[in-house]
């Protein structure tokens, strides 16, 4: 039996795979963080630099952009290490930073300054369920006995939540804001397609065509619904894992909370794909990017569509 730490009397126990396989497993994942940091980072260059696209559905875009960055950038790099290695080498403390980084959930609606409150709230209360979860302890709340006798050991970082903490924690993380983004879009839709009509129909007057949803802005709509689409099936079986778990008696294999939490890191990198996809200004922006013309003078006002 390996353990994380030869020496330590409450060490973990290591789970020692083929080198063949770890090496793969850090080619792959690797290639998987450069991707995620490049396509974000190539959003967040296009949205910030060119004028055209300072709009507030793009802002919302630029948040989840930079939320995705940071899952590339702060989150998977350990994570490969501590799914690779089995173990955890860099301290109770950066652990607890480091949990604390998640992707981060946002809606879509109207003005600026309306765009502006809820990326800041969103932020805001992702930090603050963050740092209650992992530096508050919230998570073990009331079974703080049985976490430091039956679960805690040096190397090991597992989530581990009560029953409380776990139903308060995927409630505000993912199953409430994921009704309220499922009913904002259904809502959506069902405004645009009845303006559609109606402007088809010609029934709808000339000084309400002005407000009317337009092509982009309903294509901009579709857009975001695959990504919340993606984003709640890649997450799902996460979300559902961590609420049921201290329910059945923490029976969940760790491997397996591992494996889901991949398929959730995996939605930082699928993000930028979906532009690439559906926006045309996101493949003209890498254009640019690539061969250097952002670098020119008054670059910000090349049109990208």
């Amino acid at each position: 039996m390996s353990l994380c730490y030869e020496h330590h009397p409450n060490s973990c126990q290591k789970h020692v795979y083929l080198l063949a396989i770890r090496v793969l497993a850090f080619f792959v994942i690797g290639v998987i963080i450069l991707v995620t940091l490049f396509g974000n980072l190539v959003v967040i260059i296009a949205i910030t630099h060119f004028k055209q696209l300072h709009t507030p559905t793009n802002y919302l875009i630029l948040s989840l952009a930079v939320a995705d960055l940071l899952v590339g950038g702060v989150v998977m790099p350990p994570s490969m290490l501590r799914s690779v290695e089995s173990c955890w080498y860099l301290g109770t403390l950066f652990y607890r930073y480091y949990a604390v980084c998640h992707p981060l959930l946002y809606h879509s609606i109207m003005t600026p300054n309306a765009t502006a409150f809820m990326i800041v709230v969103c932020w805001t209360v992702s930090a603050f369920v963050g740092f209650g979860m992992i530096f508050l302890e919230l998570g073990i709340l009331g079974v703080e006995d049985y976490y430091y006798s039956n679960v805690a050991c040096e190397g090991g970082c597992i989530l581990f939540l009560s029953k409380t903490a776990s139903s308060v924690f995927t409630m505000l993380c993912f199953y409430i804001p994921a009704v309220i983004m499922i009913g904002l879009y259904l809502k959506v839709f069902h405004i645009a397609q009845r303006q559609a009509r109606l402007i088809q129909h010609g029934q709808m007057k000339s000084s309400q065509r002005g407000t009317a949803v337009g092509k982009t802005e309903i294509k901009a709509t579709k857009t975001l619904a695959v990504i919340v689409g993606v984003f709640l099936l890649f997450w799902s079986p996460y979300f559902i894992c961590a609420l049921i778990d201290p329910y059945i008696q923490h029976t969940v294999p760790s491997v397996l909370f591992d494996f889901f939490a991949w398929i959730g890191y995996f939605n930082s990198t699928c993000n930028p794909l979906v532009y690439a996809f559906f926006y045309s200004w996101f493949r003209k922006s890498l254009r640019i990017i690539l061969l250097g013309k952002i670098f020119k003078q008054n670059s910000f006002r090349i049109k990208l569509f």
